[in-house]
């Protein structure tokens, strides 16, 4: 019996990946903007797994089911952003392959890295942690965020519709830049007035680290990673340390090393375990590791903390 061939197709370029789109070919063979912002055009998109080798930035009037990161309810009525970057898999929900795509149509700008090349925004484009975000993270927009975004995008569609000169990739990438830093602005704003719902992801969060330091069979599985635990949420890495920083002023890593300091003063405070038996106890495969954290940490070694409790 034959078996199916479930390895994702590959965009290899922006005209590729807008003909699967059912879309016209690209505006410029490094970037477009997909569907236009006042163009008649219905979403359709691959119903089959595909991989990017493109950015791309859509909005949507919803995402509801879409693909199988599962269904999203939004704050607000006016739709959404989500964000890709190359090499990331995107894929139907397999659950939902009766139900339509998408109630509206998906207005999307796709750039490859090579446009970026020679530009500040090339290594400045990685801070912007909202591109691993997972689908169910989107933006949701407000009637006044979405004006600001579809009128961006709208300035980037005309300028890329006019006669191509020797500024136009310079205009085009300053547009771009705006919307990601309005983007990373609406989303710190969206983590908090979705307090209350990321408050509980918080605890939660806390939670894990709890039972894994408490259970010592855990513990000597090594050291909890930001990955385990986005994982155990159901989130991913980058929204989880996003909505930590924003909540506590700290990371996911810096979390899990303020757990293991916790703990680590207390084993050293009250027990009479070697530091190399703390440092095992903990997670930690050599000692040097566990000595550097905790100096790092406390400015004193774990044996100079020690002394102080004899």
């Amino acid at each position: 019996m034959a078996k199916n061939n479930t390895t994702p197709r590959k965009f290899a370029s922006l005209a590729e990946g807008l003909k699967a789109f059912g879309g016209p070919p690209p505006q410029h063979p490094l970037i477009t903007v997909m569907n236009g912002i006042d163009s008649n055009t219905v979403f359709n998109p691959p119903t089959e797994s595909h991989v990017l080798s493109y950015y791309k930035i859509a909005f949507r009037p919803n995402i509801g089911g879409l693909l199988r990161y599962g269904q999203t309810h939004f704050d607000y009525n006016e739709g959404g952003l989500f964000f890709a970057s190359p090499n990331q898999i995107l894929a139907p929900n397999e659950n939902e392959s009766n139900q339509p795509a998408c109630s509206g149509r998906e207005v999307a700008v796709l750039m490859h890295p090579d446009f970026l090349l020679n530009s500040p925004l090339s290594a400045k484009i990685k801070k912007y942690e909202f591109f691993s975000y997972s689908v169910n993270e989107a933006l949701h927009l407000s009637e006044k965020e979405k004006e600001v975004i579809l009128s961006l995008l709208r300035n980037i569609e005309e300028e890329l519709g006019n006669r191509i000169d020797e500024l136009s990739q310079e205009v085009v990438l300053a547009q771009i830049e705006l919307l990601l830093n309005y983007a990373q602005r609406f989303y710190k704003r969206q983590f908090i007035t979705r307090k209350t719902i990321n408050s509980t992801l918080l605890q939660k969060f806390e939670q894990l680290l709890n039972d894994h330091f408490d259970d010592e069979k855990k513990s000597y599985q090594g050291i909890p990673t930001v990955q385990n635990l986005a994982d155990s949420l159901a989130i991913s890495p980058g929204y989880l340390s996003d909505m930590l920083r924003t909540l506590t002023g700290q990371n996911a890593q810096q979390h899990i090393h303020d757990k293991l300091i916790e703990k680590a003063k207390e084993k050293l405070s009250n027990t009479n375990l070697s530091v190399s038996e703390i440092a095992y106890e903990l997670g930690f495969e050599h000692l040097q590791s566990f000595s550097k954290l905790f100096r790092n940490k406390t400015n004193e070694t774990p044996l100079k903390f020690r002394a102080r409790f004899n």
